[in-house]
């Protein structure tokens, strides 16, 4: 696949595949139903390739020119949406990928990538809700990251052939519960509650975007700027990190990689100056090529 933006449509519990065009967001199941076009429906069908994904451009174009057409397309306004990749077999995150961020929280920049993971449950979309009140935590911190989405099956790859295994790329938040991340060494439990890994609003095709590693991306809370840098300071690039990862374990198509945070995060401010987010918060997070994605807390 080329050139194309997605997002996943949201009907209550069910999810459908959408494409964003000029005339706003195009209902694929909706518009390949009633103009007799066998086309995948769901992001997980065209990364996987299951069925024709060549019928997407030639669906899109039917359903613009369709006397119908006002019936196929809801603007982005409206629509509903859910996590742009909805049931990844694995999502794993990287800690201290930036060195200002290693810098402001007192740690080494590491040697090697510090692997840890989220699951399904904590994933979340564009316009969605965390429930912090019904986290038993108190220190709640924003983490604007990349997200690298997997194309193809990726076993011990190298590093210079890497990028090739990506399907496309996301905005993220990594957002975490620190008292609950620093009870042990362990960082899962602080990281992985309902929720916490709300990614889209768009996955963006990976020939949009021809270097992950310089881009300029930002996170605001509240409308205020807290985080401001770009993927050009990451420890180790997102072709690194694939070909790392990829010699210890099997990345599959849809797996999500989020591939760390800038520096500004509250952990990083002295202790007397942290103010924790709050329900009534509203995070949001923008990576340039890929959108602006936001949430708030309740």
């Amino acid at each position: 696949m080329a050139n194309m933006t997605f997002v996943t449509l949201r009907a209550g519990e069910e999810y459908s595949l959408g494409i964003k065009t000029d005339r706003g967001i195009l209902d694929v199941r909706k518009a390949a139903n009633a103009l007799k076009i066998k086309a995948p429906t769901t992001i997980e069908d065209v990364i996987e390739a299951r069925g024709d994904n060549n019928a997407l451009a030639q669906l899109v174009q039917k359903a613009q020119a369709a006397q119908e057409a006002g019936a196929f397309f809801v603007s982005e306004a409206q629509a509903q949406l859910g996590p742009c990749i909805t049931d990844p077999e694995k999502i794993i995150c990287i800690g201290l990928n930036y060195r200002k961020h290693a810098t402001e929280t007192g740690q080494p920049v590491p040697t090697v990538p510090i692997l840890f993971n989220k699951y399904n449950n904590a994933l979340n979309h564009h316009g969605g809700t965390i429930e912090v009140s019904a986290v038993p935590a108190e220190k709640f911190d924003f983490e604007a990251e990349l997200v690298i989405v997997m194309g193809k099956k990726a076993r011990d790859v190298n590093e210079a052939d890497a990028l090739s295994y990506v399907f496309g790329y996301c905005t993220g938040n990594d957002f975490s519960a620190r008292d609950l991340q620093m009870r042990t060494s362990q960082w899962m439990v602080g990281k992985t509650p309902d929720g916490f890994a709300p990614i889209g609003p768009y996955l963006v095709t990976a020939d949009q975007v021809p270097n992950p590693n310089a881009l300029t991306i930002e996170c605001r809370v509240n409308g205020e700027v807290r985080q401001s840098s770009n993927t050009n300071d990451m420890v180790f690039s997102c072709a690194s990190l694939i070909a790392y990862i990829s010699r210890y374990m099997t990345l599959e198509p849809a797996d999500i990689i989020f591939t760390g945070t800038p520096e500004g995060v509250i952990l990083g401010y002295p202790k007397d100056k942290r103010v924790w987010l709050k329900p009534g918060d509203t995070v949001t997070t923008t990576i340039e090529k890929l959108g602006t994605l936001q949430f708030s807390l309740t």
